[in-house]
């Protein structure tokens, strides 16, 4: 017995496939379209092109750098379907403390005068265990206590930041040697942000550490019960997200040659905004580094843009936050259509 195919389809069998089309393209044309408005602007209003000035696209690559390095951290504990309120908290302490670390002997005021000139790698291994023991922290309270992200992360976010105007009474940390320096000069940021991106990629597609993290994200309880120890892997995923918030520390202190308590304001919002607008659903389980990487790019033409309009900055704001709800009401849109099917 067949079954007759309806008028005007092809029969069930030979019917050919609907080729999926990548979610990071329709991300990737959503920048185009930005870029390509303000380079319009740009002529209307300024008598300038916007794409066309090197300087000012290169400026706006390093300045994304660092969200891009705290967003890709951000991006996996959203797809177990976390927060993480702390990172930019966590960047003006581990700046704070790695700096510290990292001074010159040339300096008259270093924090430790005993313990100037080291290597860099030195401070750097610092910034990392700081990170990541915030990160720890955060994870353990998550998985172990059932505090709900927003809320441990947010007092992770108050700690932080209290840690870094505590260490040095509020002073600025500078002097930094020449090796410390380097990491923050040229493409170097630029260079860590895609190695970073690159690495993560990899470890969330190909490896059991993703299968785990998306398999959290979607279905908890379907994880447990297919044996994923899922309060070892959230403290993981937690621990990454610190160690990348401290390593996003490090690039800001040696870019800007000192590091600040007030370093970071702000990040943890920009990082979630470009992971949200990268295509990552806040109720987990769907999200891509790639998505994020094309997102981040899209924060930083925003800015920039504004910026070269001549657009003050609280429209920004405006406008970023706009944009993130459109972007959630976007995904809410996605997961209904989803569940319809």
């Amino acid at each position: 017995m067949t079954i007759k195919a309806a008028e005007g389809t092809a029969p069930l069998a030979t019917r050919p496939r609907r080729r999926r089309v990548p979610p990071e393209l329709s991300i990737f044309l959503v920048l185009v379209g930005i870029a390509l408005v303000y380079e319009i602007l740009g002529w209307i209003f300024i008598g300038q092109s916007f794409l066309l000035n090197s300087q000012r696209l290169t400026i706006m690559i390093l300045q994304v750098s660092v969200i891009g390095i705290i967003a890709v951290g951000v991006t996996q504990v959203i797809i177990t379907g976390g927060i993480d309120l702390s990172s930019g908290s966590v960047v003006g302490m581990t700046a704070m403390i790695a700096t510290s670390f990292a001074q010159s002997s040339t300096w008259g005021r270093a924090v430790f005068p005993s313990l100037t000139d080291l290597p860099a790698v030195v401070p750097i291994m610092i910034g990392l265990l700081i990170g990541s023991a915030a990160g720890l922290v955060n994870g353990a309270l998550i998985a172990y206590t059932k505090i709900p992200p927003f809320i441990a992360t947010l007092g992770m976010f108050v700690s932080a930041r209290g840690v870094a105007k505590w260490y040095t009474k509020g002073q600025p940390v500078s002097g930094i040697t020449e090796q410390f320096h380097f990491i923050g000069t040229k493409a170097w940021p630029v260079v860590v942000f895609l190695v970073v991106a690159l690495i993560f990629h990899i470890a969330l597609r190909y490896t059991r550490y993703g299968k785990f993290t998306y398999a959290i994200g979607a279905n908890p309880q379907a994880a447990r019960v297919s044996g994923i120890n899922i309060e070892a892997h959230l403290v993981k995923v937690y621990v990454i997200a610190g160690l990348l918030a401290g390593l996003a520390g490090i690039v800001t202190a040696a870019r800007a040659e000192t590091a600040q308590a007030s370093m970071g304001v702000g990040y943890e919002l920009d990082a979630i905004a470009a992971t949200v607008i990268g295509g990552t659903s806040l109720t987990g389980g769907v999200g891509r580094i790639t998505g994020t990487v094309i997102g981040t790019v899209i924060l930083g033409v925003m800015t920039s843009g504004f910026t070269f309009l001549r657009i003050d900055a609280y429209y920004q704001e405006i406008v970023k936050g706009v944009i993130i709800i459109a972007a959630v009401v976007i995904d809410v849109y996605r997961q209904k259509k989803r569940t319809k099917h």
